[in-house]
């Protein structure tokens, strides 16, 4: 039953689906339309059994505490499996890292007015039978959620669709090949004899496709460090990625570039499928969020793919990185490894210049 998002499809009559939805509302009728998390809790968002997918999810979180949006965790499954396809922290997961909000939009996530706070996910997650979402808080103060799942109930799900998956990740910092900041040639020149030490963005086992992630980088350097503007760009990495043992591989040409833009942009930018939410402070300080979403050019892969990027040039960088990656495919995934505690998942301080 499940059909593409083309406008055509707005016109086709499907007297077998029913829209459905799950949300917050009061169900007393009053207007305190928002569930209360509280402090080291978990809060079941929804739990579905039937087929059918979710189009759409709709969250407000509200809480005092600074750091919740790494604090709080999404995780999702589908089908009665035993692992989550998805475990990410709250923020993360809406597309934007460092714990950070900010109004932006793409063709599958978006952030919106006021400042960010309103969080938008556009991924279909189809599912046969069952369809379970939790929120897990490791905070010691209690958050307010307002959401919607709205999702469409089939009687039953069509052959040859993957399931929605989400997994984030962290080097803090990463580890990076010392060299001279004052020396252009070095940034340039030095070459990268292996792919072993890059960033590692997705690696996943089965069949299905990697539909994209984001990028958070916490630029570590500052001027008492460097002598040159160029030695605080924090990319120059270029993208690697590993399809099927290695029988295909996709060689980028920088960082900016996977993220489809340009000569070390310092503007923030957002379009349906690629975007910077945070273009950092003067000379790239600070904190930095990339986002790229093959939404019209999936990758494919039929045994397993390992989606990496290099840590500044041949991997010379030790910045603070983080990302989260999206991808469906045949169940059953790799088991993911455990997610960091909850204090290794915290932003650093920003000291932007």
């Amino acid at each position: 039953m499940l059909n593409n998002n083309s406008l055509i499809e707005l016109a086709k009559i499907k007297p077998d689906v029913k829209r459905k939805r799950i949300s917050s509302y009061d169900k007393t009728g009053a207007n305190n339309d928002f569930v209360i998390l509280k402090a080291n809790s978990k809060y079941e968002i929804c739990d579905i059994k039937s087929a059918g997918c979710i189009k759409h999810i709709w969250m407000t979180p509200t809480s005092l505490e600074p750091y919740y949006l790494r604090k709080v965790l999404m995780r999702m499954w589908w089908d009665d499996e035993k692992d989550p396809s998805v475990e990410v922290p709250l923020g993360d997961f809406f597309g934007v890292g460092h714990g950070k909000t900010v109004n932006f939009s793409s063709t599958p996530l978006s952030m919106g007015p006021e400042e960010g706070k309103s969080f938008n996910c556009f991924f279909p997650m189809p599912f046969s039978k069952r369809a379970k979402i939790e929120i897990e808080s490791e905070s010691d103060r209690g958050m307010g959620c307002y959401f919607y799942i709205d999702y469409e109930e089939y009687p039953e799900l069509n052959d040859g669709y993957g399931r929605f998956h989400a997994t984030w990740n962290r080097e803090n910092p990463c580890k990076g090949n010392n060299y001279n900041l004052g020396r252009k040639v070095e940034l340039i020149m030095k070459k990268n004899k292996s792919h072993e030490a890059d960033y590692l963005i997705l690696e996943a086992e089965g069949e299905g496709h990697y539909v994209g992630c984001h990028l958070d980088i916490h630029n570590l350097l500052t001027s008492e460090h460097v002598h040159r503007k160029d030695s605080y760009w924090p990319g120059e990495g270029d993208d690697y990625i590993e399809i099927d043992d290695g029988e295909t591989i996709l060689y980028g040409t920088g960082t900016e570039d996977y993220f489809c833009g340009a000569h070390c942009p310092t503007q923030f930018f957002c379009s349906p499928n690629f975007g910077i939410t945070l273009p950092g402070g003067k000379n790239w300080s600070g904190k930095i969020s990339y986002y790229r979403y093959h939404i019209e050019d999936p990758i494919y892969f039929h045994k397993n793919i390992k989606v990496k990027i290099e840590h500044g040039h041949a991997n010379q960088r030790s910045d603070d990185w983080s990302s989260t990656a999206y991808w469906y495919q045949i169940e059953p995934h790799k088991t993911f490894k455990p997610i960091l505690p909850v204090s290794k998942r915290l932003p650093r301080e920003d000291h932007s210049e």
